[in-house]
């Protein structure tokens, strides 16, 4: 299907490729990673002709369609159904045609391809494909003109969904579904007849949805069969194993450079010396390979934590003008709380992250706020109050009036960007460093909470593994709205859903929430009959505070299990060659003290499995106890 080789491409000469190729046959299904601003989008404009390759090829079946959202999302007067259908143009030109023609034989063409391409079903699957990100029926006959931006991105990607080009270029399709629309995408992609190649950054995506992943990385394309969890893992060991080969090359160049240093002035010596200097000449050792520098981020710890509780919600409602949209919220938030807020797009998310930071006020009920307590609100929306026109520098010299310009570009450097982007205009960061920025500006002075309203988008995998490692270092409370559901797992403790007007807590876990969303049933289940507030107050400070311990003890657990099943996974290689070996009646011509060594290794590597089994063991106890707890 997709053919690239030897491709060669550079922005303003800096190499994004240098000798790339990669093979994508027919039906696969691919994940696209590497680091923000390594050249992902790039290469999705170079195999749509969009740009021109400095050297090599892409070479695409020459019948093949190709698919990709549009860069700019569709809004005129056509209904969001007649929007989506459009974007089939050979259905549309075969329905146009066949209405003024008149030969006989090429109506009856038109109809036999109408029905080649399902064009009589046309109509159901747009709908059912609207449907799953999040269009109800009546919105799907309003005119695209009325929708955000958001929700414009959205029909742009269930055009191209319904179009079924024979190569589908996704670039970060999640950035604009919530969580719902997001399971949907993933099963709709894993059954996809045609060929997936796909950007994106959500780990649970890549895992389930695609079969193979392309990394980009120093200008190369790598392929790698399985999902993002299985490329990572060997990824390592072949890392691992390539920095071991380096070391030993190095070592006998190093062995070899020794004689010749000693002997290579030596009459007797002279041979042999320049005998091992050809062979140094020869020996090529591999490049190390290391991950990519991730930068991290930091959030200053809130100065004064608030008293309990912090934030208390007594019948309240709120909205837009004299429009409702949210109401009967009556509900707490502690010092110590760690929220994902869930629920399908326009059930209020957003409303209810605006009515916490104060851009909406309470239209009935009672809404209190701890004295002096400062939030930090992060929405894609607050890129607005960024100046395009203005570096990094400039934006934090407000804050820092009377600090040097040494400690200026220090705090910078702390939000995770480098020296040559401080000085860089806004305007031409990427959408991760301005991310990065915002994040680093609202959070300047230490918020005693913050709330994050998708803050992963544009953000590449090592960035948000950054950002997950923040927030559990962070002391305040955290407020989510996220399909990233890596990020909820690792780093909440209790999950509200916006439904039926309302903010209502969920008293199960996020799989449960999934199980509900994909098994066709109510969106949610109601939970039973709530208990007064008043009545587990106290108890509830300290389940929380109970729950915030558990969590810090958790992270590291489950770091050590992994880092304890990849040693496994090592060491079950390392001893199955060993064994191979033993196994050959060939290897007991040759002589004993070899075989004594293999004998050595292998009892080395099955002691050492059996003590890391047992170590992962108790690990996996210690961690299903305090789950459990």
């Amino acid at each position: 299907m997709l053919t690239i080789t030897n491709l060669t491409y550079r922005i303003q000469g800096r190499p994004l490729f240098e000798g790339a190729s990669l093979v994508l046959p027919d039906g696969a299904k691919a994940g696209f990673v590497g680091k923000n601003g390594s050249g992902k989008t790039t290469l999705f404009n170079l195999i749509q002709g969009h740009i021109s390759v400095d050297a090599g090829s892409i070479e695409v079946n020459k019948r093949a369609r190709i698919g990709a959202v549009a860069q700019e999302a569709p809004g005129n007067s056509l209904s969001v159904l007649e929007t989506v259908m459009a974007a089939d143009t050979e259905r549309a030109a075969l329905m146009a045609e066949a209405e003024t023609a008149t030969d006989a034989h090429r109506i009856a063409d038109i109809h036999m391809r109408l029905a080649d391409i399902d064009a009589h079903t046309a109509e159901a699957r747009a709908s059912t494909i609207l449907k799953g990100l999040g269009f109800e029926q009546d919105r799907q006959l309003g005119p695209t003109s009325e929708l955000s931006g958001g929700w414009r991105m959205r029909v742009a990607l269930a055009g191209v969904l319904f179009s079924q080009p024979d190569l589908l270029l996704l670039d970060e399709p999640t950035n604009y579904l919530d969580l719902e629309g997001t399971l949907w995408l993933e099963k709709y992609l894993a059954t996809y007849p045609y060929t997936v190649f796909m950007i994106s950054h959500d780990r649970d995506l890549l895992n389930k949805a695609v079969s193979s992943i392309v990394h980009l990385e120093r200008g190369k394309l790598t392929l790698y069969s399985g999902g993002y969890d299985t490329f990572e893992e060997t990824r390592r060991m072949q890392m691992e194993l390539n920095n071991k080969a380096r070391e030993k090359t190095l070592e006998q160049i190093a062995h070899m450079q020794a004689y010749v240093d000693r002997f290579r002035y030596k009459a007797s010596k002279a041979r042999q010396a320049q005998a091992r200097l050809k062979m140094i000449s020869k020996l090529k050792p591999p490049v190390a390979l290391f991950d990519e520098y991730a930068a991290p981020f930091q959030f200053p710890n809130p100065k004064k934590i608030p008293a309990s509780p912090m934030m208390t919600f007594d019948n309240v409602s709120t909205g837009y003008g004299d429009h409702v949209v949210l109401r009967h919220i009556s509900n707490r938030i502690d010092p110590d709380d760690r929220i994902a807020l869930l629920g399908a797009n326009g059930n209020g998310k957003s409303t209810f992250a605006k009515l916490l930071a104060g851009d909406l006020k309470p239209m009935g009920g009672e809404m209190r706020k701890g004295k002096g307590l400062e939030i930090a609100y992060f929405a894609q929306h607050q890129m607005d109050k960024l100046k395009p026109e203005q570096t990094p520098l400039e934006h934090v010299i407000p804050l820092m009036p009377q600090d040097s310009e040494a400690r200026r570009r220090s705090r910078i450097a702390q939000m995770g960007l480098t020296t040559s982007r401080m000085e860089t205009l806004v305007k031409n960061l990427s959408g991760g460093e301005r991310a990065r920025l915002l994040l680093g500006l609202i959070t300047f002075s230490g918020p005693g909470m913050l709330i994050l309203d998708e803050p992963t988008n544009h953000l590449d995998i090592d960035s948000r593994d950054a950002l997950v490692e923040a927030l559990n270092e962070y002391t305040g409370a955290v407020l989510i709205i996220s399909h990233d559901r890596h990020l909820i797992e690792a780093t909440v403790d209790k999950l509200w859903i916006a439904q039926n007007g309302t903010i209502e807590e969920f008293d199960e876990d996020l799989d449960s929430y999934q199980r509900m969303l994909t098994s066709g049933k109510d969106r949610l289940q109601k939970n039973a009959a709530p208990v007064p507030q008043v009545a587990i107050a106290v108890d509830r400070k300290a389940a929380r505070q109970d729950a915030a311990a558990r969590r810090l003890e958790v992270a590291p657990l489950r770091k050590s299990i992994k880092e304890a099943e990849q040693k496994l996974t090592r060491l079950r290689t390392e001893l199955g060659k060993v064994e191979a070996i033993l196994a050959n009646p060939r290897t007991y011509d040759g002589a004993p003290e070899r075989i004594a060594l293999l004998g050595k290794d292998k009892a080395r590597y099955t002691d050492e499995i059996a003590h890391i089994e047992e170590r992962w063991l108790t690990l996996s106890a210690e961690l299903e106890e305090a789950e459990r707890a």
